[in-house]
């Protein structure tokens, strides 16, 4: 039978078998145009972004220049070099002008970001503000101090990309409720800072403004996901930033950049006027928070935040002002204490940070007390993977629809776009050989059913902690109610209460623990996104954590990762050693944990162990 026949055979209606192959290849030709021509959409769209970035840039090195020669005697260096407690002094007092203060950070962050690629745009409205500012009789707290932003926290006038082509082009109409109340204390938000694509990734890439370095080894990762805020702050172009945490996104970049940061409960700070890829996700707590050179800064932060003017704005954030007395107290602390979580081993520096701030909490008169992270391995994969991938990534890959993934985040992409299927084929075939990567697959799989969402969500209602004490009454209403609309986040809860129990039953004030580090190499951190355990436990937990920095990577610490195996030795062990490998001199911090609406007691431990630590170096 010939060709021809056999075509009309099969479909007479097909006619001239010539003529359909014509139709298929001219069909084939149309979809790679229309790709073609929607990839070059999408590159038009992030070129327009950095153009707008650039010129906005350019304004502000205009206005740095014109006040730089206008006031030739501004000292810069000195204002630069004061802490932001001493600058905030100086600024009330008027030894020190709003202007010269803002012009300084001005020209300092154009500085650094010509080092490390960290802004994403210039508040222009800042200007207007120092303007306003200057006619003020009262001065907040805050009068007079530049601040820095991370992208994607509204600012009203601006776009908050989110390192995304889809939130291009959104013009914010309104402040967020966080920076509504900064200004309400007389902060200067001036910049906006870099964030990597999605920001479910510790490092800081994205395609439209590009790779963030970290300043103090630019062959290192800043880390993420407020990973320009980690270089602007460590390059001394910000004295305080604004970042989010859903699984160490603040705490990261501030163990990376050698910077202090905090972490709070997930309602004590309003998050309203915050762009995110994962809308809808309540599985995990994120949060915003600030980050600093120094605890005071942080504590002066959380001062001014938490006041009459946010609770007015967002009455869903608790009443409750700023602890001065738990901050300042000076009683001796119980601190339970543990050098690796189980899942992820820690690198050499990490141990001996802990090992050594034992010690010094030791000799300066706290008890330590050993503790041990309950069902570690259950907490990884099936209440944070699974708990903020319930829908399998679904939604986060839909993110992606008109976009292209950056390369820092295609290892993760690839995997959460793969069909649940394939997932639990691989979870099955990788099971006897690689376990931990086996649970990870199978955790991504998400939960399959409303019934397992709801199961994983867990009950909110019979859990003290969650609520702070003078406000069980006025917040039994909404618990109530919360339960009604999300019930409920049972397993999440019973892991809580079982941590809880534990500490309770150890009779602990606060946790000194691990903070991942030091500083990754490029292009790891989207390989190694469960590495963030010992950051994740405390977003899961919904626990106030911050990160401080105590040490730095020795020689000794080098050469000891060499022999470093991992408690898995799977590739994800072979990676992370890979991840620290040259880093010596670079950073390393510990993470300080407290309970549920305790971040003075948070704070006050936090600046326990800074002081500590700066004592040592001092003495060395």
């Amino acid at each position: 039978m010939t060709q021809e026949r056999l075509w009309q055979v099969l479909d007479p209606s097909w006619g001239d078998p010539r003529a359909l192959s014509a139709l298929l290849c001219s069909s084939a030709a149309a979809v790679v145009l229309l790709k073609w021509l929607g990839r070059r959409q999408v590159q038009q769209k992030m070129h327009e972004a950095r153009r707008s970035r650039d010129l906005a840039l350019e304004r502000m090195e205009k206005a740095a220049r014109r006040f730089k020669q206008e006031n030739p005697g501004t000292q810069t260096t000195h204002i630069l070099s004061l802490t932001m407690v001493e600058l905030a002094e100086k600024l009330k007092e008027g030894s020190l002008s709003p202007e010269s203060v803002l012009y300084s950070y001005m020209d300092k962050a154009l500085e650094v970001n010509r080092e490390v690629n960290c802004l994403t745009d210039f508040i222009h409205g800042c200007e207007d503000q120092l303007q306003k500012l200057k006619k003020q009789k009262e001065k907040g707290l805050l009068y007079g101090i530049p601040i820095s932003i991370k992208d994607h926290i509204n600012c009203k006038g601006h776009i908050s990309s989110g390192g995304m082509v889809k939130f291009l082009g959104q013009v914010k109409e309104e402040d967020s409720v966080i920076v509504q109340v900064l200004k309400h204390q007389g902060a200067i938000p001036f910049v906006k800072t870099n964030i990597p694509q999605t920001m479910i990734n510790y490092d800081c890439s994205n395609l439209i403004f590009g790779q963030t370095l970290n300043p103090l080894n630019h062959q290192k990762s800043p880390g993420g996901s407020s990973g320009g805020e980690g270089a602007l702050i460590a390059g001394g172009g910000s004295i305080l930033g604004i970042g989010s945490d859903v699984a160490g996104s603040i705490r990261l970049p501030s163990s990376f950049c050698g910077l202090c940061g905090l972490k709070p409960t997930g309602n004590r700070i309003s998050k309203q006027g915050v762009v995110s890829p994962l809308v809808g996700m309540q599985s995990v707590t994120p949060m915003l928070g600030p980050m600093a050179r120094d605890v005071d800064s942080l504590a002066l932060c959380m001062r001014a935040l938490l006041c009459e003017e946010m609770f007015r704005l967002d009455p869903t954030v608790p009443p409750i002002p700023f602890d001065e007395e738990v901050y300042t107290s000076s009683n001796p602390l119980r601190i339970g204490y543990y050098e690796g979580d189980g899942y992820f081993q820690p690198s050499p520096s990490m141990k001996r940070a802990i090992q050594q701030t034992r010690k010094l909490l030791q000799d300066a008169g706290h008890t330590l007390v050993p503790f041990a992270p309950p069902k570690i391995d259950y907490m990884v994969d099936e209440l944070f993977t699974r708990g903020i991938f319930s829908d399998g990534a679904a939604h986060l890959v839909d993110c992606f629809k008109g976009d292209i993934v950056d390369p820092n985040l295609k290892s993760q992409f690839n995997t959460y776009r793969l069909p649940a299927l394939v997932k639990r084929i691989l979870a099955f075939l990788l099971k006897p050989i690689y376990p931990r990567i086996a649970r990870d697959l199978s955790a991504l799989c998400g939960v399959g059913s409303a019934k397992n969402l709801w199961d994983q969500h867990g009950a909110v209602a019979d859990n003290p902690e969650a609520v702070p004490p003078a406000l069980w009454g006025d917040v039994l209403r909404l618990a109530l109610l919360s339960l009604a609309a999300s019930f409920p986040r049972l397993y999440t809860q019973v892991y809580r209460t079982e941590f809880i129990a534990k500490w309770r039953k150890l009779r602990l004030d606060v946790i000194l623990c691990p903070a991942l580090g030091p500083a990754f190499n490029h292009g790891y951190a989207g390989k190694l996104f469960a590495a963030t355990s010992y950051t994740n436990l405390y977003n899961v937990l919904n626990f106030p954590a911050g990160v401080v920095p105590v040490s730095t990577v020795t020689r000794a610490d080098e050469e000891e990762l060499k022999h470093y195996q991992g408690h898995y030795r799977d590739p994800w062990d072979k990676r992370l050693k890979e991840a620290v490998e040259g880093a010596v001199g670079l950073p390393v911090a510990v993470q300080c944990v407290a309970l549920p609406w305790q971040e003075e007691l948070c704070l006050r431990f936090m600046k326990e162990v800074e002081m500590l630590a700066h004592n040592t170096k001092r003495n060395v």
